[in-house]
């Protein structure tokens, strides 16, 4: 029980490594943020040696704190933004163009034109996905076809595709290790979901060569060892997940309805549906949770495409904070939102609209309307747009939701977290470790250590640090709710 794990959290907005004991308390931690690129309207795209210079970095400085305190660290597990897609040269390791962002929106018209070719049912039921840009398939088609020699270098099984995770995984290790876990492998819209293979099918309709493609493993496995001139130590990775995934192992979701949600750039709502395939009905998307000893646990998601970011944008945007933390304070002035609503669509709307063609919009705007305004309408845009979650994943699953846990760096904001609350109508736990998502990628690792035997010893550790109970009628429910379906519904008409 002393042993420590290493987990890489590379994020959207940042990359971090933070070092956490056994029993799932973080000791040691290193952040660096990370530059967003907008090359024109919808794109969006990150630099690769940015994203692997700063895993260096901070991984260094976290083995350095963890050493300076005594701490030896067994080895290492690694989350990551998905979908977010690289291509790389497997000679050189070098990529061909910049990462292209979960977020970008540039393959709109190729989805279009697939959905009009009749492949969208048949993507659907044998990915667990829905044909959109935010998926991984259509950004490699666009790599593929918009730089120069690509296809031609792919055929002849000279480039590798991979999520973020495959890409670090492959500097780590020297290029000894093309490696992904399942629950990446299910956001690129290639993976057979029942039998968790790429399917030869959907890399025809995507027109994609096999030989691009990293092995699929489950979350808590052998990955490689790190190399030893990199860190300054070899280290085992044995744990891999995508972010959504490791915060779901994070906050212990492992029971059958057990929901959790993530407030980061975006918002991320998981359900754990067991070993049961559940297909939705409410343009949801079916995911696996995780893999563990080749048991697949699977589970609904919903996406929201700007949380944080919107967040962003009212400081870097528009300038009217200074920091984050201005925004709480805003809000609370007011004693309603005087009819003022954002749709915070920059890059489109996902679930359960999927309409990547959206933009963002404000409403109800007067004369006498300001930040403070602003300000609270686009906290409560984050609350209205998990209730529409919420609401799908009920009639998916046929439960009525009782408690939903919370994390990522927006749930310090008391505020919104009540409104949440009060919106959805049911309790909502803040857990006493905030950082689930890199918790959940030490979890993996430590469970392949031997660390940890089970799921249940996991859970065990899982405490609430507060839980916010809701103190609002059904009437003023609602009504606020009144007003975002009908500025929503304006949006999507515009």
């Amino acid at each position: 029980m002393n042993c420590h794990i290493l987990a890489i959290d590379q994020g959207t907005t940042s990359t971090r490594a933070m070092i956490f004991s056994a029993a799932g308390r973080c000791v040691v931690r290193a952040q660096r943020e990370l530059k967003q690129i907008y090359p024109r309207d919808g794109w969006v795209e990150h630099d690769p040696e940015e994203i692997w210079a700063a895993t260096l970095t901070v991984c260094r400085e976290a083995l350095k704190g963890a050493a300076a305190a005594g701490i030896s660290v067994a080895g290492i597990g690694m989350t990551n933004q998905r979908e977010t897609t690289l291509i790389w040269n497997r000679e050189t390791g070098k990529p061909i163009y910049n990462a292209i962002v979960w977020q970008d929106r540039r393959t709109a018209d190729h989805c279009s034109e697939l959905k009009d070719q009749g492949y969208e049912a048949e993507i659907c039921r044998t990915t667990g996905l829905l044909l959109d840009p935010y998926f991984s398939a259509t950004k490699i088609c666009w790599l593929l076809d918009n730089v120069a020699g690509a296809r031609q270098l792919a055929e002849r099984g000279e480039l590798a595709f991979g999520t973020i995770d495959s890409f670090l995984l492959w500097r780590l290790t020297n290029g000894r290790s093309h490696l992904t876990d399942v629950t990446n492998a299910s956001r690129t819209l290639l993976m057979n979901l029942e039998e968790q293979r790429w399917d030869e099918r959907m890399l025809e309709i995507f027109e994609i060569p096999a030989a691009m493609l990293p092995e699929i493993r489950d979350c808590a496995a052998d990955f490689g060892d790190s190399e030893e001139a990199l860190l300054g130590v070899s280290l085992p990775i044995v744990g891999i997940a995508g972010d959504q995934q490791a915060a779901t192992i994070g906050q212990a979701c492992f029971e059958p309805g057990m929901i959790k949600a993530t407030y980061g750039t975006g918002c991320f709502v998981l359900l754990n549906t067991g070993e049961k395939i559940c297909y939705s009905g409410n343009r949801l998307v079916t995911t696996l949770a995780y893999r563990l000893g080749g048991q697949s646990c699977y589970a609904l998601e919903g996406s929201i495409f700007a949380a944080g970011s919107a967040i962003q944008w009212l400081r870097d945007g528009l300038g009217l904070i200074q920091s984050a933390d201005e925004v709480e304070a805003l809000a609370g002035q007011l004693k309603s939102n005087r009819g003022v609503y954002m749709v915070p669509a920059f890059t489109g709307l996902g679930a359960p609209y999927w309409d990547p063609q959206a933009r963002g919009a404000l409403f109800g705007l007067t004369r006498d309307s300001g930040k403070a305004e602003i300000a609270r309408a686009t906290l409560e845009s984050i609350a209205y747009q998990t209730k529409d979650l919420i609401e799908a994943l009920e009639k998916d699953s046929g439960k009525r939701i009782a408690t939903l846990r919370v994390d990522g760096g927006m749930t310090g904001n008391r505020w919104l977290i009540q409104f949440i609350a009060n919106i959805l109508g049911i309790p909502v736990a803040r857990p006493v470790v905030a950082e689930t998502t890199a918790l959940g990628a030490a979890f993996l690792a430590a469970l392949r250590l031997g660390v940890y035997t089970s799921l249940d010893e996991i859970a065990e550790t899982w405490q609430a640090q507060e839980e916010f109970v809701p103190d609002y009628c059904e009437q003023q429910r609602e009504g606020l709710l009144a007003g975002w379906r009908k500025a929503v519904a304006r949006t999507l008409e515009s």
